[in-house]
């Protein structure tokens, strides 16, 4: 196997998890290019339904998956069907995600219960489950998504914060016990992205300006700007690589 080979996905399965539109579109388009059959998930099924269709258009090898990534039960359920009537999981990218932003002492609790349930608690469970699949097979590759907000603070997301720090720190955790196994896991981190997610972000002048200063790349990061640090955690080129975070930020977490 060639160096250049070794980035090469055909034949593999991947379960990359809220991928109907934004980062995980993205990751599920960039994963479908290098070779592998995509299974895009999400909780729309007229949504899922577009998305697949694009990306089939694309020339894109892809099946749908429409469940709830907080529902334990659901995941379960969900990831047996992908086995039985898709295939084996190869790769799994826990993507699915949400913000809710407010200062910490105005939060509310039902949201931050909704924000880790969708951010941490997802992981968790599909996780869990699709290494479960893995183990007797002896191999498999897992991506977390985590964010710069796994190591680093801004006013108003100390929620979101604490959810993408506790990520981080899954991925480490996962990595270690499942390790042995022949799974690795790592996690993705993103910095700040033109998506949906941060429209209201990218539309603030003052913001966008603050941040371009910020960062040494000097402009908002593009979905695309991801492909290739997914397809290389997804790889053989990443098989030594186990337990880290991979920052795609642009510099961010590089500069005070």
């Amino acid at each position: 196997m060639t160096v250049l080979n070794s980035f090469q996905l055909n034949g593999k399965l991947a379960l990359i998890t809220g991928s109907s539109a934004g980062i995980g579109l993205a990751l599920a388009r960039a994963l479908g290019q290098a070779g592998a059959h995509v299974v895009i998930n999400g909780r729309n099924p007229q949504k899922l339904a577009v998305t697949a269709q694009t990306l089939k258009d694309e020339g894109l090898n892809v099946s749908e998956s429409v469940f709830d990534v907080t529902d334990a039960n659901a995941v379960i359920k969900a990831v047996n069907d992908i086995e039985d009537q898709v295939g084996a999981i190869d790769i799994l990218v826990n993507n699915a995600g949400m913000q809710i932003r407010n200062p910490l002492h105005q939060f509310n609790d039902e949201d931050w219960h909704t924000l880790m349930r969708t951010n941490l608690d997802s992981v968790y469970y599909v996780g869990k489950t699709v290494a479960q699949k893995m183990i007797p097979r002896g191999h498999g590759n897992i991506i977390n998504i985590c964010s710069v907000q796994s190591e680093l603070g801004r006013s108003g997301i100390a929620p979101y914060t604490a959810s993408k720090g506790a990520v981080k720190m899954l991925t480490k955790g996962m990595a270690i016990d499942w390790g042995q196994f022949g799974i690795n896991v790592n996690g993705l981190g993103p910095g700040y992205f033109k998506t949906e997610l941060n429209q209201k972000l990218v539309e603030d002048a003052q913001f966008s300006s603050w941040l371009i200063g910020r960062t040494p790349s000097r402009r908002w990061g593009d979905v695309e700007d991801l492909g290739g640090a997914a397809v290389f955690l997804a790889s053989d080129a990443a098989r030594f690589v186990n337990g880290h975070i991979l920052y795609v930020d642009g510099g961010v977490t590089a500069t005070l």
